[in-house]
This record gives C-alpha cells, sequence and structure tokens, in this order.
C-alpha cells in the first residue's frame, strides 16, 4: 500500500474547503439575474429600486446602479449576470404570461424565444370597474362596525415602523367578513405591485393539487407514481416508490433533504431556482434517508414532487400550462398573478410566483369562506381540514406544520389556535383566522437576519377585531 504525504504538519480540515464554490456563485449571479429581470419587467420597479431593496437579498451583488458585470436589454426584457471578474453569465428573461425564467449558463438572449410562454386571455371585465372581491372597487358602506379603527392602525404601525432595518414591510392588507378594512403600501409600491411570493407559492400549489384531489385525479394516500432517478437496473423495486402525495405535502418523503446543512445556494433546488436546471429532475433525484412520513424536513423539491405530479394527472402540456389560471387564479379574480416555470415549462411552484397583495388577499378569503367562491365550491372542506392538521411528523416541533401551510405552534397562546398562514423568505404572509372571519396579508422585502414573525402580526391585528 502506497500513502501520498501532504508534508503539511497541521493541515486544514478538509470541510474547511468549499468544494462547492464555483456553485455557489453561479447561483448568486442567477439568483441576481432573476431578481433583477422580475424586479424591472415583473413588478416595473426602478433599478435603483431593484438595487436598494430585491438585491439587498445578496450579500454581495454583482456592480452597482451606476454598472457592472451585467446587462439589461429593455426590448428583449432580459438580464443577464456575470463575467471575467465575476464568474458564470448567467441570464433571465421576462416572458408573457409567466413572468421572468432562469436561463442556462451556455444559453444567451439568442435563445430567449425557445422559452416557455402563456399566451391566454383573461376573463371578461375590467376589475377598475368591478366590486372586490372580483374587482377593485371598495364601497366604504359595506364595512363592518366592529373594527376598533386605532387599534387597527396601531398594528399597521407596528408592521410598518420595525425595530430593524433589515424588516421591510412593503404592503399590508386586512379582509374582515369578505371586505378589506385596511389597505396600507410602502413609498413607491401600490396595489398593483407584483413581488415575489417566495415559498408562500407552496400553498397555491397544495390549493391546485386539492382541486385534482377532489376531482379524484389524485389520491392523497397513493403512490406519487414517479420514475425516479437515476434510472438503474432493478427500478422496479425502488422503495421510494412508496411515498405518497400526503408525504411530500407533509414534508415528510423521507428524501434526503439538499438544500439542508448550508447548501440551498449550492446545490439542490437553488440549482433550478437560478441556474436554469431542471426542476423536475432535480426533486426526483434525491435518495430514500428515512421511512416516509416519520421525519419532517422543509424541503422545496418535496413540493416539486407534488406539482410534477400534478403535471402527470393532467396529462399533456396544454391543460398543464393553463390549470392554475384556469382553475384558481381566474376564477377568483387573482389577474395581477404570475406561476413561472423553469426553462423546461415546469412549474416552480415552491417559490417562484409574482403577485400583489390584493391577489394574495383574494387567495386567503377563498380559505376564509371555506373553500366557496361566489357560490361555488372551488375546493372542499375535507382539503381545507387536511392543509391545517398537523403533519404527523411535525409534533416534535410543536405541531407547526400541515398540508403546505403553517399551524400555530403548541407554545402559542395568544393567537387562535384555528389560525394557519402562508409563508415565504422575505417575510411573504397570509394568515387565515377562521375564528375572526379576518385574513390578514404581509408583503415584505426583508433581508439579512429578518425576524418579521406572521403569528405576532396576527396577534396585533386581532386586537382591533371583535368576533361575532
Amino acid at each position: 500500500m502506497v500513502l501520498l504525504a501532504t508534508g503539511a504538519t497541521h493541515a486544514q480540515p478538509i470541510e474547511s474547503y468549499d468544494y462547492y464554490l464555483a456553485n455557489r456563485i453561479m447561483i448568486r449571479n442567477g439568483l441576481q439575474a432573476v431578481l433583477m429581470c422580475n424586479g424591472l419587467f415583473t413588478s416595473g420597479r426602478t433599478l435603483e429600486q431593484v438595487f436598494a431593496q430585491e438585491l439587498a437579498y445578496v450579500t454581495v451583488p454583482v456592480g452597482t446602479v451606476d454598472g457592472g458585470e451585467y446587462v439589461i436589454d429593455r426590448g428583449q426584457k432580459a438580464v443577464a449576470v456575470g463575467g471575467p471578474e465575476s464568474g458564470p453569465v448567467i441570464g433571465a428573461a421576462f416572458r408573457t404570461g409567466i413572468g421572468c425564467v432562469a436561463m442556462a449558463p451556455n444559453q444567451s438572449f439568442n435563445d430567449i424565444d425557445a422559452l416557455p410562454i402563456l399566451n391566454l386571455p383573461y376573463p371578461e371585465g375590467d376589475p377598475e370597474t368591478m366590486p372586490w372581491p372580483a374587482g377593485d372597487v371598495i364601497d366604504a358602506d359595506l364595512m363592518p362596525r366592529n373594527i376598533d379603527r386605532p387599534a387597527l392602525n396601531a398594528a399597521s404601525d407596528w408592521a410598518f415602523e420595525r425595530e430593524s432595518e433589515e424588516q421591510v414591510t412593503l404592503s399590508l392588507v386586512v379582509v374582515h367578513k369578505g371586505q378589506i378594512v385596511h389597505e396600507r403600501y410602502a413609498e413607491g409600491v401600490d396595489m398593483m405591485t407584483r413581488t415575489r411570493t417566495w415559498s408562500t407559492a407552496k400553498s397555491i400549489a397544495a390549493t391546485l393539487i386539492g382541486m385534482l384531489v377532489d376531482e379524484g385525479r389524485l389520491e392523497l394516500d397513493a403512490p406519487l407514481g414517479i420514475e425516479w432517478l437515476p434510472e438503474v437496473a432493478g427500478h422496479d423495486n425502488d422503495p421510494r416508490d412508496a411515498i405518497t402525495l400526503r408525504h411530500v405535502l407533509n414534508m415528510s418523503s423521507g428524501l434526503y433533504p439538499v438544500d439542508s446543512f448550508g447548501m440551498e445556494y449550492a446545490t439542490g433546488s437553488g440549482l433550478a431556482y437560478w441556474a436554469g436546471i431542471s426542476s423536475v429532475d432535480g426533486a426526483r433525484r434525491r435518495a430514500l434517508i428515512r421511512e416516509p412520513g416519520t421525519h419532517w424536513d422543509y424541503e422545496n423539491y418535496d413540493t416539486l414532487l407534488a406539482v410534477y405530479a400534478m403535471k402527470r394527472a393532467l396529462g399533456n402540456a396544454a391543460p398543464y400550462a393553463e390549470f392554475p389560471r384556469k382553475a384558481l387564479l381566474d376564477r377568483i379574480g387573482m389577474r395581477n398573478t404570475l406561476v413561472s416555470t423553469d426553462r423546461f415549462g415546469d412549474f416552480i411552484l415552491s417559490s417562484q410566483v409574482y403577485t400583489t397583495a390584493r391577489d394574495l388577499a383574494r387567495f386567503g378569503l377563498l380559505y376564509a369562506q371555506g373553500g366557496v367562491w361566489e357560490g361555488e365550491r372551488l375546493i372542499s372542506e375535507d382539503w381545507i381540514e387536511f392543509v391545517r392538521t398537523p403533519a404527523p411528523a411535525s409534533a416534535i416541533h410543536g405541531n407547526h406544520y400541515g398540508g403546505q401551510f403553517w399551524l400555530v405552534p403548541d407554545d402559542r397562546d395568544d393567537v387562535p389556535k384555528s389560525a394557519y398562514a402562508t409563508a415565504g423568505n422575505r417575510g411573504q404572509y397570509v394568515v387565515i383566522v377562521p375564528s375572526h372571519d379576518t385574513v390578514i396579508v404581509r408583503r415584505g422585502l426583508d433581508f439579512g437576519k429578518q425576524g418579521f414573525n406572521r403569528w405576532d402580526l396576527a396577534r396585533e391585528v386581532l386586537k382591533a377585531i371583535t368576533p361575532d
């Protein structure tokens, strides 16, 4: 046996070298490209606003508002970030009906026309002349009277006037008994400003999937029926075949959590979000390390496996591409919502949705109304019960998670236990409080340590509302 000596007597441990540094640089550039592209062309923000707020999330952005190793093509609505000093060039391009799509490192603006697009007409009617919630006209005479206005304004100040400059509230909308009773926006933002939902998208995904379960086209406790990767001999005995839709929606698949252990911006879904890798292939490539249903791990790819099951149930490209709009968004007036895809046309419904505070208020209102919209049932009571029932494996964490919705943890007694919420990075929250017939939407561009707490917000808002 021959051993190779290093010649160093006090070598650094091998863990001190970041073997994923090249990936991190590529993902950093893609992250900036996608945030810049969506900030400029989906949200309608200025470059100054994008650098000041959207990119505050990036520890070391490429360039400044005055320039750097990035290119903005306003004609094609595209951004590319990278160069000799900053690493691989990653582009992102706005696509009609979808928002900005991340491109692969070997693609250029010449490849934009090959990216997915959704040309789907919107329903008839002008939201500016239609009453809320189908439209945007608010009737002050319909406002509920059991609201303590000074207390509600104090809650609003609590949300906007934060003790940390890293907590940046963009908007706050409170809906009570179906009516908007409070609405406030930060400077430079209004009711038409779309911003990224981050993981609040997971709750939208669960709603779409629930519709298919209600129709009998998906089964909650049936195996996902997915072709796992890599394809190897003997795949008929793949232990991952035991994973059900319930398992992935409960974040309890038992698959290796590739976004954990400081790797979210080095491998896994980060490559799909920001660097053009297939979101479906990455989700199917993880190994099973635990018995499904026994351990809770928050994992983007679990959601994307459920979305892939949705795609398989819908059968082919056109019904899948149109499903979010036709099944849900158009029916409840979410006209300003774009559900984005990867460059292969697969929805990144674990994070990549751009929408407004009012559209999220409509989404929360659908749940507050028990799944019924203008007299039509869109989601069943059984499905609502599922999403707000604690995932068994979350018990060790205080029963804080259901089916792609967050629940009031066991150690909180200052908000109603029946409340449940969406939650997304940088402070994207939709809180549904059935006991008070109330929906609370908070949008943010938090960065750094963040710390904005959705249940604290609910506590403050509910001080102003007396339930019937």
